[in-house]
């Protein structure tokens, strides 16, 4: 089968360029040659974008399918039970209907630490309940951490998830991972050839995860106003370390109706580290309250230009960024080779982010669902 989707404006991951032709072959994205395609797809008026990354999820029944229709191709979960991570994985190999899946599976958390609670709660919204609870492996002393890792790697886990939370931003405070169980979490994943993501939402979290050495943070801090110096300085800190960190402004924004200004103190959180140099990736923390899955990533977007990025630096983040930074070398960018995972929207999302939300086709591996 093969799919010219011609005179469309398509941003590669990077950059835009107009009047390009898009020639999809078995799948996979393929240099215009000329020939006669089987189906043409008119991209005037249109832009081509390369499917969207959801950096930061929590993946249950239904959430890959309705990520799919919001043109999000690839959900990086961040903490999965086995039984409904195999059932998720198979789901997503076996199907092009649904959104792929990369996974943390079992996150790294102190007995009793977060996200117990939450799970909790999450369970009541389920078909399958056991999908959210039940006992998990949890860490409380550092010698365990080389086993600790082994487990996860023989789940299938692609990196792992480190929680450096106290319970202080909610006002709860709940059991947490001391700093020499973490940095033996952070060498044992390295020796494993995982990449480490801490869970960290104030500053002082955040900062006690840049000391162990992790590869990202999976949240902006929201517990520093404009003006604070600690943002900048942690945000210089970052840089230098070469981290990743994914927004999650979405999350922080659905949690502020309790009248706190946290979605302003990480957007300006989110901002600094913008100016600093660090890659932001956009992601959501979607679960099955809010954000929800799909349409909650175009919100991330909006906000991360709301925050300080150009709406071509926002894209990025959604994509090629993200790819980037989790090894996804096979996706991410429109170029000869990669997979065909795309999004075909109306407008001009490289000038007004909002345009992303108007999808009118995806192609997943090169299967084409119209919206």
């Amino acid at each position: 089968m093969r799919t010219l989707i011609r005179d469309v404006r398509a941003f590669d991951g990077v950059r835009a360029v107009e009047g390009a032709d898009v020639l999809i072959v078995d799948g996979h994205i393929a240099e215009p040659d000329g020939r006669r395609a089987d189906v043409e797809v008119d991209g005037a008026g249109r832009t081509l974008l390369p499917g969207l990354i959801d950096a930061h999820t929590h993946t249950f029944d239904g959430s890959l399918a309705r990520a799919l229709s919001y043109g999000v191709t690839t959900e990086l979960d961040m903490f999965c039970l086995p039984s409904n991570l195999r059932r998720q994985r198979k789901l997503a190999a076996d199907r092009d209907d649904v959104a792929d899946l990369r996974s943390a599976g079992v996150l790294a958390t102190a007995p009793g630490g977060h996200p117990t609670g939450v799970m909790a709660a999450i369970s009541t919204m389920l078909e399958n309940p056991e999908d959210a609870v039940g006992p998990f492996d949890t860490i409380a002393d550092p010698a365990r951490a080389a086993s600790f890792v082994a487990a996860r790697a023989a789940e299938g886990s692609d990196y792992l998830k480190i929680v450096i939370d106290d319970g202080a931003m909610a006002g709860t405070p709940v059991p947490a991972l001391g700093r020499d169980t973490a940095a033996a979490l952070v060498d044992a994943a390295r020796a494993a050839g995982l990449k480490t993501i801490a869970h960290a939402c104030t500053a002082r979290e955040a900062a006690l995860a840049l000391d162990v050495g992790v590869d990202g943070l999976a949240h902006v801090w929201a517990d520093t106003p404009a003006g604070d110096p600690v943002t900048d300085v942690l945000a210089a800190r970052a840089a230098g370390r070469g981290v990743f960190v994914v927004s999650t402004l979405a999350y922080f924004e659905s949690i502020g109706g309790d009248g706190s200004d946290r979605l302003s103190r990480a957007a300006h959180a989110a901002g600094a580290l913008h100016r600093a140099g660090v890659p932001l990736l956009a992601g959501t923390d979607a679960n099955p309250f809010a954000p929800s899955h799909g349409d909650g990533l175009h919100r991330e977007l909006e906000l991360l230009v709301q925050a300080g990025l150009s709406p071509l630096e926002a894209l990025a983040a959604g994509t090629g960024v993200t790819a980037r930074c989790f090894g996804l070398a096979d996706r991410g960018r429109i170029a000869p080779g990669l997979r065909a995972d795309l999004v075909l929207v109306d407008g001009d999302p490289t000038r007004d982010i909002v345009a992303s939300r108007s999808v009118v086709d995806v192609w997943r591996r090169g299967i084409r669902r119209s919206r």
